[in-house]
Formats: structure tokens, C-alpha cells, sequence
């Protein structure tokens, strides 16, 4: 946090507006339409917030089928099912770790000899590294399936020029606590149509009918953003670029450090791609190395009190979703086993860098 989020905070305190909606909320809206270049944007209370309306604005329900990747968070997959609608997995490419577009095509194919119509699709653009739009966009097209993009990692990430998020028909940031910039909680919804945003408002807002009492003819939701919320929003934006900035310097960092260690591997920007780098990952490969594993790495860092995190289980290999059908090529398997989340924080000093690499030079030099 800095003066100008404690600034934009006064400023609602001090015109006592602290409930959801507000100018704040408008403002927030309006900021990241200007960043995103997305025509509009509903600012709500979380990211699955956000991606849960925009299944409901593509008219998702029970029976119904949604193509999603893997390899990612498991809020990516879990509005579908609040839906009564089956997640259909998708293993990953080796490029970016995101969506293989040859797999979707595969999996939608399928699911269209079995008699299953695909209701939506979500690639998400892991740890802020932009999907091969490009190749997944055309397929989308050709069997008229909508896609929303789960950017919820990948603020301020970019494709081909374009803001990660737009690429849809839907698309969904997040600011939670653990994200580039934060509003505490929050998320965001994008669109370039005017009618989805409206209606992810109102259904966002309880659904509350036009009338003088209160009258509801469709089930509506508690997830708009508070003006307060949206006050930190404000003032995050003023330093988003500089928050993307420091998390690449943290990659930068690492790349120096270890790019050239043997079994060491960082993935690199494939054409097109602009990452905001919000973790900076790197895989380890035992085979290589002479049995260091990422484990081996993790839990010597943790003895020093530095924390590291593997890869996002796939969501195939997750018990809850052990019936969901998936696409798989083994790629998001031995990403989760080799791949090692390093610290990534903005706030990180040049000292905090230093001792977590001296850490991992003693290591590597045993």
C-alpha cells in the first residue's frame, strides 16, 4: 500500500461512502477499462465471482458441458460445478503451460461424437503467461463456442499488444490479497458487450427489479465491490506498472542466477508474449540435476524460513474432480512434479534476493 491507495480510502471515509457501489467503484471501472482497453468492465467482490456470472451470462446450467484447463487454480473450474455443469479438462502445451489448442480441438470433437455440446470454454493465462489465443480464438470460432478468459494471474499481461482478458467473450481479472495489485478482494468483469456487463451488475446487486419495493424475478447474488474495496483498486493502479516491473526484475534476477544451471529451466516469453511474471517459477529436472528435485529445493529453502510452493496440481489429478473427463498429454503432470513457485513478491529487497539465491547456491554447491 502506498499514499495514494491511503487517499483514495480518505476520501470515501470522508464522504461516508463505505457501502458496496459508489464513485469509487465507478471510478475502478472506468480505470480499468482505460488500461485494458476493454469496452466494459463490472468490478465485483472476487475473480470467481466474476467467472461464476459469466458462466451464468452464457446460459450454463445442469447437464451442460465446459471445456477448462488443468493446469491452473481450482477457482477456475469450481463455478462450473456450482452450476450443476460438468468440467471437461484440458491438458497444457509445453510453451507457455497453458491450453494446447491441439488438444481442444480434439476434446471438442469428442464431446461432440458422444452427443455433448460444449457450453463455454476457459484458458487461463497461468502465472501470467499469456495462452496461444492466436490458435485457441479460431477454434473457438469455428464451433461457435463462446470462450472467458481466466486472466485472474495475468493483469497487466499482454498478447500480441493486446490485454490479456479481452480476447473473449467474457474475461475475468482478480485482486486478491496474493495478486499484482489488490483490493483486498476483488475481481473484475470484462466484456465488449454492453448487455453482459449490465446484467452481471444486476445480477451482482441481488437482482433487484426496477420497482419502488423490492421485487426479484431472478435469482440474483451478494458480489459487487465495496467503494472502499475500489478506493485501494484506485491507488493500486497507480503503481501497476511499476508492480510489473519489479515482479519481471524478480525473474530477471533468478534468470541471472541459475538460468544456466544444469536440469534448471525457466520458462521463456514465446513470440507474442508479455508477462506480468506475477510468480517467477522454475522447473527442476531430477534426471538432470543428479536427483535434486524441486522438492529437495523447497524444503531446504523452508529450513532458512523462505517459502516456496510447487506448481498448481492439475485439476484431473484432484480427488474432487477424479470423474471430470480430460484431454491429457502428460505435459501439467510433470510440470506439478518438477515445477517450484520461488518468492515473488513486489516488496522483495535486493538482500531478501541475495539470501534466498546464497540459499540456493548452498545447495547446488553440496
Amino acid at each position: 500500500m502506498g499514499e495514494n491507495e491511503f487517499r483514495f480510502v480518505k476520501e470515501a471515509f470522508d464522504t461516508n461512502w463505505i457501502a458496496p457501489l459508489g464513485p469509487h467503484v465507478d471510478g475502478f471501472e472506468q480505470d480499468l477499462c482505460a488500461f485494458t482497453s476493454a469496452p466494459h468492465a463490472a468490478a465485483l467482490s472476487s475473480g470467481t465471482a466474476a467467472l461464476h456470472l459469466a458462466l451464468i451470462l452464457l446460459g450454463v446450467g445442469p447437464g451442460d458441458e465446459v471445456i477448462c484447463q488443468s493446469f491452473t487454480f481450482s477457482a477456475s473450474a469450481n463455478p462450473i460445478v456450482y452450476l450443476g455443469a460438468t468440467p471437461v479438462f484440458v491438458d497444457s502445451e509445453s510453451d507457455t503451460w497453458n491450453m494446447d489448442p491441439d488438444l481442444l480441438r480434439q476434446a471438442i470433437a469428442d464431446r461432440l461424437a458422444k452427443g455433448k455440446k460444449v457450453k463455454a470454454i476457459i484458458p487461463v493465462h497461468l502465472y501470467g503467461m499469456p495462452a496461444k489465443m492466436n490458435a485457441i480464438m479460431p477454434i473457438a470460432a469455428e464451433f461457435n463456442i463462446p470462450v472467458i478468459e481466466d486472466a485472474a494471474e495475468a493483469v497487466g499481461s499482454t498478447y500480441r499488444g493486446q490485454a490479456c482478458g479481452t480476447f473473449g467473450a467474457l474475461g475475468i481479472l482478480s485482486f486478491n490479497g496474493n495478486k499484482i495489485i489488490t483490493t483486498s478482494g476483488g475481481g473484475v468483469l470484462l466484456s465488449a458487450s454492453e448487455e453482459y456487463i449490465q446484467k452481471a451488475r444486476f445480477l451482482a446487486t441481488q437482482a433487484r427489479d426496477a420497482a419502488p419495493h423490492y421485487e426479484h424475478s431472478h435469482i440474483g447474488y451478494n458480489y459487487r465491490m465495496s467503494n472502499v474495496c475500489a478506493a485501494i483498486g484506485r491507488g493500486q493502479m497507480t503503481v501497476l506498472d511499476t508492480r510489473i516491473a519489479q515482479r519481471r526484475a524478480n525473474y530477471a534476477f533468478y534468470l541471472k542466477q541459475f538460468g544456466a544451471v544444469s536440469g534448471f529451466s525457466f520458462g521463456s516469453e514465446p513470440e507474442g508474449c508479455f508477462s506480468n511474471r506475477w510468480l517467477s517459477t522454475v522447473r527442476i529436472d531430477p534426471a538432470i540435476t543428479g536427483g535434486l528435485s524441486r522438492e529437495t529445493l523447497r524444503l531446504h529453502l523452508e529450513k532458512d524460513n523462505i517459502e516456496a510452493r510447487p506448481l498448481w496440481k492439475p485439476m484431473h489429478l484432484q480427488p474432487i474432480f477424479a470423474d471430470a473427463p480430460a484431454y491429457l498429454n502428460g505435459v501439467s503432470e510433470q510440470l506439478f512434479e518438477q515445477g517450484l513457485c520461488l518468492p515473488s513478491g513486489s516488496n522483495l529487497l535486493a538482500s531478501d534476493l541475495d539470501r534466498i539465491a546464497e540459499q540456493i547456491h548452498l545447495l547446488l554447491n553440496r
